[in-house]
């Protein structure tokens, strides 16, 4: 989920911008490099909260160990535990030899815990022992690991709001937030958006296309719901599609639309229901010889729905499978399977 971006040279992330909110923000990571207390990264999705856990991990004294991540949301629960903590062959079926968990290659470095607001209920109490104790046990072994990682957790949602409806332990809000590092949307730091299109028209190369003054101020006026990533995703396609042009805002705003064109497909408004795409259309008639690939639909028809549903949830998981009538695991197995990724969602306006 690099939002910022970390396509430089030698990878080291950058946080670009030069609002007062981004130099505030940096100003902070600088100081908490030296440190190793916890600290919980909260903003929008597509905000650059990657970005700000690189620069913990790189400005500070664990530079030379392992910067680990997980996406908690993206691992289903059953697996979670083994994920995290590691495994001991046999320790169940499939466990055909041991496995090192996140905390065990993070050792000596930095341990990213992404989307820590959707971790289950149930696994938060295990995870917070970790964090009193600093060891770890494999799922299946007897023997405790010591564990020496700097703890960096990140997330979209509501936190305290969370702890007050039983959602999220308060124990464990906090041993995290001890420190919070908030990034606001970019519609409130729009003073950073032309370094930003500096910046990726730069990663961009040769094929990057020009930007006229009129199109950086109209850009500039854009509510960008998928904030920098949103950006990024913008340069990239103008570079795909115009490459080396100069493009004025109306350009531009082609590029964009196109962009929000599938999200505008299935939702009248962002407060809308959740699309039913041609609920009120009779069911399509196949002409006379010619052949339907029935299960081509029925993929693409399953993908839309899920799109849309991570795309009003802000890639909120188990909103989405709440809106979509599933079960969590079932939501994250069919993503798998389907193959969206974050940065595939379309947000909604």
């Amino acid at each position: 989920m690099t939002d910022n971006t970390t396509d430089n040279p030698g990878n080291l992330a950058m946080l670009v911008g030069d609002s007062a909110a981004t130099i505030g923000v940096r100003d902070l990571v600088d100081r908490l490099a030296a440190s190793d207390v916890p600290v919980l990264v909260t903003g929008p999705s597509g905000s650059g909260k990657e970005v700000v856990a690189r620069l913990l991990h790189q400005r500070g004294h664990r530079a030379a160990g392992p910067l680990v991540a997980l996406n908690c949301a993206a691992v289903p629960t059953g697996l979670l535990e083994s994920e995290i903590f590691g495994h001991e062959a046999g320790a169940f079926t499939g466990a055909t030899q041991r496995r090192r968990g996140r905390f065990e290659l993070a050792d000596g470095g930095t341990l990213l815990l992404d989307e820590i607001g959707e971790m289950p209920l149930d696994f938060q109490a295990k995870l917070l022992r970790v964090l009193e104790t600093r060891e770890v046990e494999r799922v299946g072994g007897t023997l405790p690991i010591r564990s020496d990682v700097r703890i960096v957790a990140a997330t979209n949602a509501d936190l305290p709001a969370a702890v007050a409806a039983g959602r999220f332990r308060a124990d464990l809000f906090y041993r995290l937030a001890v420190v919070e590092v908030a990034l606001p949307p970019l519609a409130e730091r729009r003073a950073d958006i032309p370094r930003l299109l500096d910046h990726f028209l730069a990663i961009a190369g040769p094929s990057a296309p020009g930007l006229s003054g009129s199109a950086v101020a109209w850009l500039m006026r854009q509510p960008w719901p998928g904030n920098v990533r949103e950006l990024r995703n913008f340069v990239a396609r103008a570079a795909a599609l115009q490459p080396g042009a100069l493009l004025d805002d109306a350009a531009c705003a082609v590029l964009l639309h196109g962009e929000r064109r599938v999200a505008d497909r299935w939702q009248a408004s962002a407060d809308a229901p959740l699309a039913m795409p041609n609920r009120r259309r009779p069911p399509p008639i196949v002409p006379d010889g010619e052949v339907v690939d029935l299960k081509a639909l029925l993929s693409d028809f399953e993908q839309a729905y899920i799109r849309d549903a991570l795309g009003r949830t802000a890639f909120g998981v188990a909103e989405s499978a709440r809106l979509l009538g599933l079960r969590r695991t079932t939501l994250v197995e069919k993503m798998r399977r389907l193959n969206i990724a974050r940065e595939s969602v379309v947000p909604a306006a």
